[in-house]
């Protein structure tokens, strides 16, 4: 497969990722929501989630971002429900090594993450694509702080 075929592909894949965001919308009755903002590109994600037992039970995301920050909270999305905190900061650790570093794609649940490896020659994207997993521990923090609600750029 040549390298035009390669991109054509993850940018079909990126696309379709981004059209289909699982737990689209506000989370009424969250334990935690907090709200990461991307000063270089402006992209925004806000995570409400509720917590049963140090898992996640419910999610909700609010993604205002390019489609590279969109498919990365598709991936995070579909495999939310259930993780604890550590599953997501691992993911989200395996994600920036793999963008930052060259690192591997993350481990299985978040293996869909494969698609954003393209987005590595891209470092003015990786603040986007990072938001919905900061957003996400973020919001873990303040449900487990019984803050409600956190919000930082």
């Amino acid at each position: 497969m040549s390298d035009a075929d390669m991109m054509q592909l993850y940018s079909k894949r990126i696309l379709a990722l981004a059209a289909d965001i699982p737990h689209l919308g506000r989370l009424e009755d969250a334990d935690g929501s907090a709200m990461k903002r991307s000063p270089q590109c402006g992209s925004t994600v806000t995570a409400h989630l509720r917590m049963e037992d140090g898992r996640i039970a419910a999610f909700g995301q609010e993604v205002r971002a390019c489609a590279l920050g969109q498919a990365s909270a598709g991936v995070l999305g579909k495999a939310v429900i259930g993780a604890r905190r550590e599953d997501v900061a691992r993911g989200a650790a395996q994600l920036q090594a793999m963008l930052k570093e060259g690192g591997p794609v993350p481990d299985a649940p978040w293996q869909g993450l494969e698609v954003l490896v393209p987005a590595r020659d891209y470092p003015n994207r990786h603040a986007s694509i990072m938001l919905c997993w900061l957003a996400v521990l973020d919001a873990i923090d303040a449900a487990e702080a019984g803050q409600g609600q956190s919000a930082s750029g």
